[in-house]
């Protein structure tokens, strides 16, 4: 089992910064990748970033050039700086974790994802 547990969401004004953390627990040896996903009000949830364990790195169109991901190992904590926030962007965000054993979908795609933490919200007034 793997724990996550996410923080740093808040409210914030368009054009303004936040920086997520997620920290991680239990069994982390099996894990491949970790990510960032959102979800507002009515929509489908979606993938924002992913980062594997070789430091590769993928956004969604809609954040490439704000946000950045990185993960810290010795601290056990996965991070996703946020830039030029948009009312956009407002969601509940969560983080994951996808076991080398898990199959299914790309990076970016719910279904890749064993683990989920509970979620921090994010909310960009314009």
């Amino acid at each position: 089992q793997v724990q996550l547990m996410e923080s740093g969401g808040g409210s914030v004004r368009s054009g303004g910064s936040l920086r997520l953390s997620c920290a991680f627990a239990g069994n982390i040896a099996g894990i491949a990748y970790y990510a960032w996903f959102r979800q507002a009000p009515g929509k489908e949830r979606e993938g924002v970033s992913a980062i594997l364990n070789g430091g590769y790195t993928t956004y969604a169109d809609s954040v490439k050039g704000r946000f950045t991901i990185s993960k810290d190992n010795a601290k056990n904590t996965l991070y996703l700086q946020m830039n030029t926030l948009k009312p956009e962007d407002t969601a509940m965000y969560y983080c994951a974790a996808k076991t080398y054993a898990n199959r299914h979908g790309t990076p970016l795609e719910s279904s890749a994802y064993n683990y989920w933490g509970q979620g921090t919200q994010v909310t960009v007034d314009s």
